[in-house]
């Protein structure tokens, strides 16, 4: 039974990747156009993007009907197969990475905050790490929001927190710069 079988050569005609394997990078094509979409559009400009994609980038934030979106976004992946990809990816990347590192700098001023209002030694603490910073002023912020937080829930403003907030982060992006 085996005899009929025509054996497979190495050098057969098989050098062109098989659909499946099309199929996968027409998808994360479509893929990095969605996350392209999710970029501002001020972000689109440096790639250098063909006019017909810008268009269809920007018609795509219009639509609302997920059928239509679907298939403007299968056009968008279409479009895609004509670019070179790489600078897109970079820039996806970048982009992302910076909202990453805000939002780290966010976390890393509200763990400062919750350290001032629990400790005092934390006070000493910030300031050595922080100089240039307005003594006074902390100290009165670090305690209006210790009163605020003392008060019945019902009464606590939140304002005190917020400025406090406000000033540790304005604080850490003069220390950044």
């Amino acid at each position: 039974m085996q005899e009929n079988t025509p054996e497979l050569e190495a050098d057969d005609d098989f050098d062109r990747p098989s659909k499946s394997q099309m199929k996968r990078d027409m998808t994360a094509l479509q893929k990095l156009g969605e996350e392209l979409l999710a970029l501002p559009e001020s972000r689109w400009e440096p790639l250098a993007l063909p006019e017909i994609l810008g268009d269809a980038l920007r018609a795509c934030k219009k639509i609302t009907n997920f059928e239509g979106r679907r298939r403007q976004m299968q056009y968008i992946g279409k479009l895609m197969r004509k670019i070179d990809p790489e600078p897109v990816r970079e820039a996806v990347a970048a982009f992302k990475l910076g909202h990453a590192q805000d939002s780290l700098k966010l976390h890393q001023s509200e763990r400062w905050r919750e350290r001032l209002l629990a400790d005092d030694a934390a006070l000493q603490a910030f300031l050595a790490e922080h100089e240039g910073v307005d003594i006074q002023q902390l100290r009165s912020l670090v305690r209006a929001a210790r009163k605020d937080a003392a008060n019945v829930p019902e009464k606590r403003s939140g304002r005190a927190f917020r400025e406090l907030f406000q000033f540790i982060k304005a604080s850490e992006a003069a220390g950044d710069a």
